[in-house]
């Protein structure tokens, strides 16, 4: 018995010993790495340019795609908020859908059948394929419009089967499009109650993302990731990235192809540009949407983003200044913009530290334990790591609090507060993303076949509107 307990106390005072060293230096890095951020978000406050442009709006028809694949209950209710609020507005809204979502195309074909500004389009393969190929055929149905009518439609916005539009939306893109190729407007996800852990951390990681990484990007002139919706691109954007790939300018065996499509434009030295602005009546323009609220849904989402952005995106983009025909950057920007990839590209190894660093927790306090009933040795800290994991601890808090200030400019007080607990939900679903990813990026690998495994979706409602709608409107 007496050989059997040291040997576990060996293990256990070990292994957690190992583990929190390495979690310990890679906390470290990562937080530098933020630190380093938060600076340049700090240094560059000032240099904001207007947050709409004075160059004459683009003229001409908008387009607006959306990919369908199972969306019979979300769809109609998303169609008809849209087509309301986008009214007097010259636009016609492409749905796309597949010949054997039989619930899906019964739900959109009255509507189609009444108002002559949607258009919907059933591609001759069965789904699901991928959303790539599925906007693929949306683009193919805008050229067949324009070639029967004689006309050229300006602009695309993409937005997907959920969203919740805002009726300046469209006025905005046509402003913005005049001096760029792509704009990106705020995500907003809703935030409702009985959802709040894990429907909510989307809330804190879309409002730093969009209320800071998007927002230094932009001021940068870096190349920007499309989200995939609430993002509008110049027609001739898209012909570009559809002559270099024999006419279908989304990448059809991309689990991600929103973002590269982004990194794609700004890789051409292309105008790229996030724009956060309030509208005539107040409020912000944002793209409003529901996510996923519950652990499994959350995996799935996140995981398909890890694999599309963090590795598959490793293969379809490689690093700036290794694709041929891209424009050339000068030093300092090129590192900047290899560094905003790093950024985008360390998940499966920020997850990889998180559960080092929970698991020599958890050994910590197995060891601390078997100190008062099994007699082990203390667990003794020089002075050296005690500075270390002061240090550590330091910036874990200065993390929560940059999370908790944007949450706070977005969704007011209580959310804030909320989002340092649901901190943990948040690591928790990135650790399992990760190992998902992972595997879904291996038989992607294997079988060189790409299925859209999308997210489900159900009706929603948002419970109130943000901090910023709030504050403009006062």
């Amino acid at each position: 018995m007496g050989l059997w307990t040291a040997w576990l106390e060996w293990l256990v005072l070990g292994a957690g010993h190992e583990l929190m060293l390495f979690a310990s230096v890679g906390i470290l890095l990562i937080g530098l790495d933020d630190l380093l951020f938060d600076a340049l978000w700090l240094a560059t406050r000032r240099r904001d340019a207007p947050p709409v442009p004075d160059t004459p709006p683009i003229d001409g028809r908008v387009a607006v795609f959306v990919p369908a694949w199972d969306e019979a209950d979300v769809l109609p209710a998303m169609l008809h908020r849209t087509l309301a609020a986008w009214r007097g507005e010259d636009f016609r809204l492409y749905v796309g859908c597949y010949p054997n979502d039989a619930a899906t195309l019964f739900a959109v074909s009255p509507l189609a059948a009444r108002d002559r500004r949607l258009r919907l389009v059933i591609g001759d393969r069965e789904g699901p394929t991928t959303k790539g190929d599925n906007l693929n055929r949306l683009w193919a149905a805008l050229g067949e419009d324009e070639r029967a009518e004689g006309i050229r439609f300006a602009a695309v916005v993409l937005h997907d089967a959920e969203d919740h539009v805002h009726p300046d939306e469209l006025a905005l893109y046509r402003r913005c499009l005049g001096e760029c190729a792509m704009v990106q407007i705020p995500v907003v996800p809703m935030i409702k109650r009985a959802e709040r852990w894990v429907g909510g951390h989307y809330a804190d990681e879309f409002a730093e993302a969009h209320g800071k990484e998007m927002v230094v990007r932009s001021r940068l002139g870096l190349p920007l990731p499309s989200a995939g919706v609430g993002c509008a691109l110049t027609r001739s954007a898209l012909a570009l990235l559809a002559i270099e790939r024999g006419g279908e300018p989304f990448c059809c065996d991309s689990l991600t192809e929103d973002y590269e499509i982004g990194m794609l434009i700004g890789a051409y030295g292309l105008g790229t540009r996030f724009v956060d602005t309030a509208g005539p009546a107040g409020g912000r323009i944002v793209s409003r949407g529901a996510f996923p609220s519950e652990i499994e849904t959350a995996v799935r989402q996140k995981s398909r983003w890890i694999a599309g952005i963090a590795l598959a995106g490793w293969d379809h983009l490689g690093w700036p200044d290794s694709r041929q025909g891209g424009a050339a950057l000068p030093a300092h920007r090129l590192w900047l913009a290899r560094w905003m990839l790093w950024r985008d590209r360390r998940a499966p190894l920020s997850a990889l530290i998180l559960l080092a660093a929970y698991a020599g927790a958890i050994l910590t306090g197995l060891g601390v334990a078997g100190q008062w009933l099994l007699g082990w040795n203390a667990i003794v800290l020089e002075d050296g790591v005690r500075l270390f994991l002061a240090f550590n601890l330091l910036l874990l808090c200065w993390r929560v609090g940059m999370r908790g200030h944007f949450a706070a400019r977005w969704y007011g007080l209580g959310e804030a507060l909320i989002s340092v607990p649901r901190a943990f939900v948040s690591n928790v679903i990135a650790i399992l993303a990760a190992r998902r990813a992972v595997t879904l990026y291996w038989r992607m690998l294997r079988s060189g076949e790409v299925v859209w495994d999308k997210t489900d979706h159900c009706r929603s409602e948002p419970i109130h509107e943000d901090a910023f709608a709030r504050k403009a409107a006062r």
